[in-house]
């Protein structure tokens, strides 16, 4: 399989990972040495985060944490990179939404830029409806536009009208 490398020297690719079966502690490790192997390295890492599940609330709380990475790759490769490591650490994607699962790693943005293709939607099309992303994402990159909604992360996460409570762990 051959990747593209974008036109640009360095791409930021802002991710999240989500996660509620094992130690997902230590898959979260792994996942970010996979992501610093295989798509670029990671220059910013919010808290962990504690949240009820989502969609499908009949299992255990996620763990979630968004990351930013510095990437040669363009959104479609890295996508592509993001599935084999969610593969490589034990996720079994199936047609079933929101189940329960090792990791889960999102693209919530590419740049500032607004990708619509049949895989691939950027900005992630539910981050404006989703605490357990704007939190972490207002932790490390606040001031950041969403390129479709043109408000700030800090300023979403203030308008936010969800409700479901989610917890800073102190002990990453």
């Amino acid at each position: 399989m051959v990747f593209d490398t974008d036109k640009r020297i360095e791409n930021k690719l802002i991710l999240s990972l989500g996660g509620n079966i094992g130690d997902v502690k230590a898959i979260f490790k792994a996942t970010l040495r996979k992501i610093e192997e295989e798509i670029g390295e990671v220059i910013l890492k919010s808290s962990l985060y504690q949240t009820a599940a989502w969609g499908n609330e009949n299992q255990p709380d996620f763990l979630n944490q968004v990351i930013v990475v510095q990437t040669k790759y363009n959104a479609s490769d890295s996508l592509k990179k993001c599935l084999k490591i969610e593969k490589y650490l034990g996720r079994e994607r199936t047609e079933e939404k929101w189940i329960a699962r090792p990791i889960d790693i999102d693209i919530l943005f590419f740049n500032e830029e607004i990708i619509d293709l049949p895989d691939l939607k950027v900005p992630h099309p539910f981050i404006l409806e989703r605490n357990f992303i704007l939190a972490p994402c207002s932790e490390i990159v606040p001031n950041f536009i969403h390129p479709i909604a043109q408000k700030t992360i800090e300023t979403l996460y203030n308008e936010s009208e969800d409700d479901k409570q989610i917890k800073k762990l102190e002990d990453n």
